[in-house]
């Protein structure tokens, strides 16, 4: 099939609007206008489009062409960003990389993706290089912060070098809306990754329907996400601040320090910032947050794990001033579908809201048959910003959309005012810290230790990250079974920190129906009392 880009070139350059016309647009308007502040670095737009030009020149000289996959591995930083948009403007697929997986993990999302080129950070160009004995076909890779030991010499190419003696001359390279933009990894009960494939108009338009849901922002908004920008809620919350052309402060990634966020809210005159309940936790316990001049933040969103009424209550008032907002989706629609707006933060407390502009929903049973209001059933979805596919998984693509509407796996109820309550989650899924962790494939690798027969990873209640997984083992020798410390030095040589166990309970055999589904929900019943409170290190 012939898109209208390749076709029609002029006709898509006059019609389209992609993140890469956005800069462009604003590069016009507002050449001035600070775009990005990292730590001391700041660009302009005008000085952030023509570094995504030259960056795009630099990048086509390499070979990668529109269509082609490009990952980026790295910390954030104003260069990931650039890496982005650099990548769209090429009309290339960009795949952002989850810096806290390791090599094979790495190795999968390349290979599954075929990315020919890469932009990694200095910090972890070793562990792509590494990542690429499971992906031959990775040919190129700019390195931001300069070549280092362990990085892949064949693949190497220092990233500001090739800025600085790549062309400025504008890219003529004409992209469809309807492309694929980015691939945004993700899991279901298989226990692989699979790639959620985002257009450009899923993208923009989510930005769009965002904006005009909450209130059309102005230029003056300056917005701050504590999400990674590899994860959906990051990239999401840039586009958005994109759309107007306003100032996006781009958050140091690694140990969250509360009080240096406070600080830094109060030094930029943020007006609108995001965060996980476990970091909104940290933020409103800082002891002398009062002494700050938070005036100018003006709405304080949270999302990507459940949050207590207790934690919403307290940041009703820390945060007077501001509007809570609650956002729910999931990264296949690009990704938030409900908002639950600051007139309701405290009428519907423990709500995740109403559908926002351009979703619709309906909760229904394994039928496709919409339960009454008042029960649980799954909520499905139909929207322009729901993904394109997986890639390269036309099977899963057809489970997500059987019937003609897209199926979450997630469990809610509808109350009589229309707003949606989470109730659980129909796909085995630990969110800790905002992070996702898929059982399955957690499983997976515990079952591969000689001394587990079987073994199910259940979420447990955690006083810091919300939830963390505890692996419930039956031994394979009752009278040798295996140790937490076997069981975390295993896990943690095929597996992200973040993934792995927190602890393990021993049981002589797992509860299992009928047909032999093991019942999770007994076990997180049988071990949800305790919890586990400690903040463990990642």
């Amino acid at each position: 099939m012939t898109t209208m880009a390749a076709a029609h070139p002029a006709l898509a350059a006059a019609r389209g609007m992609t993140a890469s016309d956005q800069l462009a647009r604003h590069a016009r308007k507002i050449p001035e206008v600070t775009a990005l502040r990292f730590d001391e670095a700041a660009r302009t737009y005008t000085e952030l489009d023509e570094r995504v030009t030259r960056l795009a020149n630099a990048l086509r000289a390499l070979g990668v062409q529109a269509g082609d996959r490009m990952a980026v591995l790295g910390l954030n930083s104003i260069e990931v960003i650039e890496s982005y948009l650099a990548s769209v403007r090429l009309g290339a697929i960009c795949v952002p990389l989850n810096f806290r997986l390791v090599a094979a993990e790495i190795g999968y999302q390349l290979a599954d993706s075929g990315a020919v080129a890469a932009v990694a950070d200095a910090a972890h160009a070793a562990l792509l290089a590494g990542a690429r004995e499971h992906a031959p076909q990775l040919r190129h890779c700019l390195v931001i912060g300069g070549l280092v030991s362990g990085a892949d010499p064949d693949l190497g190419g220092d990233f500001e070098d090739a800025i600085r003696q790549a062309s400025a001359e504008p890219v003529e390279q004409p992209v469809d809306e309807q492309d694929p933009a980015f691939i945004m990894y993700t899991s279901g009960t298989t226990g692989r990754p699979k790639g959620a494939v985002l257009t450009h108009y899923n993208l923009m338009l989510h930005a769009f329907s965002s904006s005009v849901h909450l209130g059309v922002p102005n230029a003056d908004r300056v917005s701050l996400s504590g999400a990674p920008l590899f994860h959906i809620a990051g990239l999401s919350g840039y586009l958005m601040n994109l759309l107007p052309g306003g100032r996006f402060v781009v958050m140091r990634s690694g140990g969250f320090d509360a009080q240096a966020t406070v600080a830094l809210l109060a030094e930029e005159r943020v007006t609108t910032c995001f965060f996980v309940p476990s970091q909104w936790q940290a933020i409103c316990a800082v002891p002398n947050i009062a002494d700050y001049d938070l005036s100018a933040l003006l709405r304080i969103s949270w999302g990507a794990a459940p949050a207590s009424t207790t934690l919403l209550q307290t940041m009703i008032e820390t945060f007077p001033q501001a509007e809570v907002l609650t956002a729910f989706g999931q990264t296949e629609c690009s990704p938030v579908t409900c908002y639950l707006r600051g007139e309701d933060s405290v009428r519907k407390i423990g709500s995740v809201g109403t559908p926002m502009l351009n979703v619709e929903v309906r909760v229904v049973d394994d039928e496709m048959d919409d339960v009454p209001r008042g029960q649980v059933g799954e909520i499905v979805y139909r929207s322009p910003m729901v993904m394109k596919e997986y890639w390269n998984r036309p099977d899963a693509t057809a489970e997500a959309f059987a019937g003609g509407w897209f199926h979450s796996g997630d469990l809610v109820r509808e109350d009589e005012d229309g707003y949606y309550y989470v109730v659980d989650r129909k796909k085995d899924m630990i969110i800790s810290g905002g992070e996702n962790i898929y059982c399955a494939e957690v499983e997976d690798v515990l079952a591969g230790h000689p001394k587990v027969a079987e073994v199910a990873l259940i979420g447990v209640p955690h006083a810091h990250w919300g939830e963390t997984p505890l692996a419930v083992l039956a031994p394979a020798d009752p009278d040798n079974p295996p140790t937490e410390g076997e069981i975390e030095l295993y896990s943690r040589a095929y597996l992200a920190g973040y993934k792995c166990p927190r602890a393990i309970a021993l049981v002589t055999a797992l509860p299992r129906n009928a047909s032999g589904k093991v019942l999770k929900t007994e076990l997180r019943t049988a071990y949800a009392a305790d919890g586990l409170v400690s903040a463990p290190a990642v």
